[in-house]
């Protein structure tokens, strides 16, 4: 069957994918980065301008990260749901603002001192000009704020077009107050995990797997929408509003990856630091590059089509897996980390499908899947990471964010619910949560 497959494809198809593999394959064992000279500092007064500028410019490109979920998942769902989305992902971002000021960041930050959690205390910054922590207080509450909303948007996409949508801030709430903040102080904050040597440079598994496995343990309890799976086990495709749409969301949150792992250097008091600066910035973009181009390759080479979704997803699931190491790797290693998580990203998607466990956006492959391939594969180009270790802290995050997760969707599932009715799913839940509707022209009002 499959040499019959082979026969139908172009010849010049066949050419240019293995010339990609070859260059993939050289590139990522000749194309080794060399050591950077070291270059003098800037003054410590300098240092501290420099690095919070850093924190506040990567902070702004993360927060419009939150303008690409948006546009991303309104694309995915039905013109029905729209209105939906765009409330959920203003709201969850004003929430996790909120929860990470009371009790999140001091939560994660604050005393940890290599154990399992903070203080339950209110940030409080600092106006004063500290030179030896290098930084603006307050522009390091904000940078670490806008990491935390974006694993609430994870849970918002793959939840869609059936949750309500007070259950679901609800939920957002206790993820960026309570549960993303412990399992973040384990790592960034100095714990546990951090004394073992684990290595997460701007969140594979902190971020993107958090969010993932909140939003796997919502999905099994939510149960899938209505008319997506088959008596036979088969999955229908429901057609979102706009894939344009969904492509700028995409373009937006590739744009702002830059400052999620280029920020996440931390420094920009060097030379140093400006050139590894630059380094992440290339390998993330073409981490992302790869996901795209192996999916495009794979799913020609498998399907009658090219598939544009699992393109666009390739480009997510790129950046997350590089997102675990994005400083180590050459430029020909990036583009393997992200094209092999696209490729994960593209055939977890039809995991999910065959388990019957419903993925509105595709969130759960493109953040979970490929976080956990780029936090297990970093000791490829870290050799200060070691596979043990990494495996460690992928199992633990595993166990605790699931467990906890699944605790909270069903608390708040036996009290108040979380699913809405079929009649209200059936015409759309921008008319039954909000009484609004995103495009009239193309909505029925009608119940």
């Amino acid at each position: 069957m499959y040499i019959h497959l082979f026969k139908k494809i172009p010849s010049s198809l066949l050419f240019s994918f293995l010339s990609f593999v070859t260059l993939l394959t050289i590139s990522s064992v000749a194309g080794a980065q060399e050591e950077v000279a070291e270059l003098p500092a800037v003054s410590s007064e300098v240092a501290y301008v420099f690095n919070t500028f850093l924190f506040l410019v990567s902070g702004f490109l993360v927060m419009f990260m939150a303008a690409g979920f948006c546009m991303l998942e309104a694309g995915q769902v039905r013109s029905k749901n729209t209105a939906v989305i765009c409330l959920k992902n203003i709201g969850l971002f004003s929430i996790a603002g909120i929860m990470y000021y009371l009790v999140g960041y001091n939560l994660m930050y604050d005393g940890v001192d290599g154990g399992y959690l903070g203080s339950f205390s209110l940030f409080s910054r600092s106006s004063d000009v500290d030179l030896d922590t290098g930084y603006a207080s307050g522009s390091d509450w904000y940078f670490q704020m806008v990491f935390v909303a974006t694993a609430a948007s994870i849970v918002s996409g793959a939840l869609a077009e059936r949750i309500l949508i007070w259950p679901f801030f609800l939920f957002v709430a206790i993820l960026t107050g309570i549960i993303y903040p412990i399992a973040g102080s384990w790592q960034w904050g100095g714990g546990w995990l951090s004394e073992a040597g684990f290595s997460d440079f701007a969140g594979s598994t902190l971020v993107h797997s958090v969010g993932g496995w909140a939003a796997l343990a919502g999905a099994i309890l939510l149960g899938s929408r209505t008319g997506k799976y088959n008596t036979d086990g088969s999955a229908n495709v429901i057609a979102g509003s706009s894939l344009p749409l969904t492509t700028l969301g995409v373009f937006i949150l590739w744009l702002g990856w830059f400052g999620f792992n280029g920020g996440s250097q931390l420094a920009l008091g060097s030379g140093a630091d400006a050139t590894a600066i630059a380094d992440i910035f290339i390998n993330t973009n073409l981490a992302a590059a790869g996901g795209v181009v192996a999916v495009m390759i794979v799913s020609k080479l498998t399907n009658s089509h090219t598939n544009v979704a699992a393109s666009l997803n390739g480009a997510i699931a790129g950046l997350v897996a590089i997102t675990a190491e994005p400083l180590t790797p050459s430029m020909g290693h990036a583009i393997v980390i992200g094209g092999i998580g696209g490729i994960i990203c593209m055939y977890g998607m039809k995991l999910l499908d065959m388990l019957k466990i419903d993925d509105v956006v595709g969130a759960i492959p493109a953040h979970l899947f490929a976080g956990i391939w780029g936090t297990l594969i970093v000791p490829w180009t870290n050799p200060d990471t070691s596979f043990g270790v990494q495996f460690l802290g992928v199992i633990s995050y595993a166990a605790f964010t699931l467990i906890v997760s699944f605790a909270v969707w069903f608390a708040i599932k036996a009290v108040i619910g979380i699913r809405a009715s079929k009649e209200d799913e059936e015409y759309g839940l921008d008319m039954s949560e909000l009484g609004t509707i995103s495009h009239p022209d193309f909505t029925s009002t009608k119940k």
